[in-house]
């Protein structure tokens, strides 16, 4: 079932849209090949609403004066710190028109190499680029993670589902791997304590043996030493 979203047209621009904003609604754009474009706003919780159902690759109605527009979200603009919605870009096809875009990578499963053998998930991708008709763009690709059974396995692109779609990522391409864990050596520890102790201990021992070597010199300086004669 395809969703349905209303829009208005707007006649606000640049820094007025900070107030458009304020009241609850996002400003918005729809183009396409061969249409004029619109400038929208849409309430920003029905548009939350429909996001988070269809994504950026699933085609919604939106609601222009009672008819209805077959898009794509094409395009989302958030501010970066706190989230909010800034602009929304809306791409509208012709239904024999192929159109290129990025699909989500799903990662379902467990890998028994992970499980069993100790090994860590390496993803390299979690999101593929395909060419399709609208209406056979599928809405994420699966990849399960079962067929990792041994550590420096791979799923590559030449491995994911097929369709009605044309990936345009090289088939050799890797998606995740069961990495070995690398395990860094420790630096050795220096009990600091011990060695000053072994330092000091070597010095009064060194002391001892100094103060034996002048006390026998002295000793045989007085044995040598000629006396004196009345």
């Amino acid at each position: 079932m395809t969703l349905n979203l209303t829009a208005q047209k707007r006649d606000v621009f640049g820094k007025q849209t900070k107030q458009l904003r304020k009241k609850g609604f996002v400003p918005a754009e729809l183009y396409g090949r061969g249409i004029q474009n619109l400038h929208l706003s849409l309430s920003r919780q029905e548009f939350l609403k429909a996001f988070r159902e269809a994504g950026e690759n699933t085609i919604i109605n939106v609601m222009i004066d009672g008819k209805p527009h077959p898009v794509l979200i094409y395009d989302v603009q958030r501010d970066s710190i706190s989230g909010e919605f800034l602009n929304i870009d809306f791409y509208q096809f012709r239904a024999d028109e192929e159109i290129e875009l990025q699909v989500p990578i799903v990662f379902i499963g467990e890998a028994p190499a992970v499980k069993e053998k100790g090994a860590v998930l390496t993803k390299a991708m979690d999101q593929v680029e395909i060419r399709a008709l609208p209406a056979d763009i599928p809405h994420h690709l699966e990849v399960n993670l079962s067929v990792l059974t041994d550590i420096g396995q791979s799923v590559y692109v030449k491995d994911l589902p097929s369709g009605k779609f044309e990936i345009l990522v090289s088939p050799g391409t890797v998606v995740v791997t069961a990495s070995e864990v690398k395990v860094e050596e420790e630096a050795p520890v220096i009990d600091e304590s011990a060695q000053i102790e072994g330092v000091a201990v070597e010095t009064e021992e060194k002391k001892a043996e100094r103060a034996q070597e002048k006390e026998a010199k002295e000793s045989s300086s007085e044995g040598s030493t000629p006396k004196a004669t009345k």
